[in-house]
């Protein structure tokens, strides 16, 4: 192990990933799998016909706790969680004060055998690279409001395909009954887990919090289950992709705001201009502002007319050689079997059909605005 390797972390599968012959690279300070020996494609393709494994323990676990919780997180998010039920989960995004987003996360308020879990009155994931900055935002803004606790001592899988359902339901038949977005405690292999029926594939599956004592064990009961095989990093940027789901700190950033992202389906009603709790979080007047008169600029699906694949970074044109945006991440899609990407383009340009072209090793490539997702969501929603 080299100098740079030792200084990163490790999940607790970080074992089983070696034992099962994955490739590992840095990635937000740990060591992760990018990919096994079956290769990226055939991982994306167990996950968009079966069921893929992915371990995703590198992100952040945070409890919220206090009756004042969903109150207290509504002053840094622009989402209704108040009015959030009992095993309902919520995609949000914390915002800072020019409207751009810090951070997105998702958040499930428990019901009475999650609070007796441990998992206190909100729960909630967030992204690995974020979350000490998100934990310090917390504790700053909303500690003395209520209690914020960091959980490292849990593993996150991530369990997503077709089939996942199939596979979990025979550790425990209850987590059939969920559905999308919802989540609740389920005892899996020996340990009490917190079960969302979610993901960041387009698929139907779910995300399961183990104690990190308990993670392999896990893994394994899972991996032993016929429709089920491990995945890496580079199959889950794949899937987000064609899902048109965004990556932060490439999608979308501090300097992006939800209006600009496409976000706008996760602002509720009650929390928009003219709803019953608008504004009260950092940087409402101006998303306030852009979602009733627009925003500078959309981020938009693109589709190579030519199969070049385009890169993050990749820059693009008008076809009058003048300068459009840069590509925020792309890739050939394996089950669209095209290239595709996403960027940011001003609203004259981020029309479906309209063509632009993406500079690669110094030749403009055409590229079509798509509608995204790029490939059908397949959740449950019951």
């Amino acid at each position: 192990m080299s100098t740079a390797d030792a200084t990163l972390l490790q999940t607790p599968l970080h074992a089983l990933h070696l034992r099962l012959g994955a490739r590992m690279v840095p990635f937000a300070g740990y060591s992760m799998p990018v990919q096994y020996s079956a290769g990226v494609i055939a991982e994306h393709q167990q996950c968009r016909n079966a069921a893929a494994l992915f371990d995703v323990s590198h992100m952040g676990q945070i409890r919220l706790v206090g009756d004042d919780s969903a109150a207290a997180l509504e002053t840094l998010v622009p989402m209704d969680l108040i009015g959030l039920g009992e095993g309902k989960q919520r995609y949000a995004f914390f915002t800072n004060t020019s409207g751009g987003l810090l951070d997105d996360l998702m958040a499930c308020k428990s019901g009475a055998a999650a609070k007796a879990a441990g998992f206190g009155d909100l729960f909630l994931v967030v992204n690995a690279g974020c979350k000490q900055a998100d934990l310090k935002h917390l504790v700053t803004h909303i500690g003395h409001r209520c209690t914020v606790v960091a959980m490292p001592e849990r593993a996150l899988l991530a369990l997503q395909g077709p089939q996942a359902v199939a596979a979990l339901a025979r550790l425990n038949p209850a987590v059939a009954g969920l559905v999308f977005m919802t989540g609740g405690v389920f005892d899996l292999a020996g340990s009490v887990c917190h079960v969302t029926r979610s993901g960041y594939t387009g698929e139907d599956g779910f995300e399961i919090s183990v104690a990190a004592e308990h993670a392999v064990t896990l893994a394994e009961a899972l991996l032993a289950q016929p429709e089920v095989k491990p995945a890496g990093l580079g199959a889950r940027d794949t899937l987000r992709l064609e899902a048109g789901l965004c990556l932060y700190g490439h999608d979308i950033s501090d300097a992006t705001s939800p209006v600009e992202a496409g976000l706008t389906w996760a602002i509720q009603k009650v929390r928009r201009p003219g709803g019953a709790r608008e504004g009260g979080y950092p940087g409402a007047a101006t998303i306030g502002s852009q979602l009733t008169s627009g925003a500078p600029s959309k981020r938009v699906g693109l589709q190579g007319l030519e199969r070049v694949p385009v890169r993050e970074g990749a820059a693009l044109f008008d076809a009058h050689g003048h300068k459009l945006g840069t590509v925020t991440s792309g890739t050939l899609a394996p089950t669209v079997n095209q290239p595709i990407a996403m960027a940011y383009l001003g609203p004259e340009h981020a029309v479906a059909h309209h063509e632009v072209f993406a500079e690669v090793r110094g030749k403009r490539v055409p590229m079509r605005v798509v509608n995204m997702p790029f490939a059908p969501h397949r959740y449950h929603r019951g």
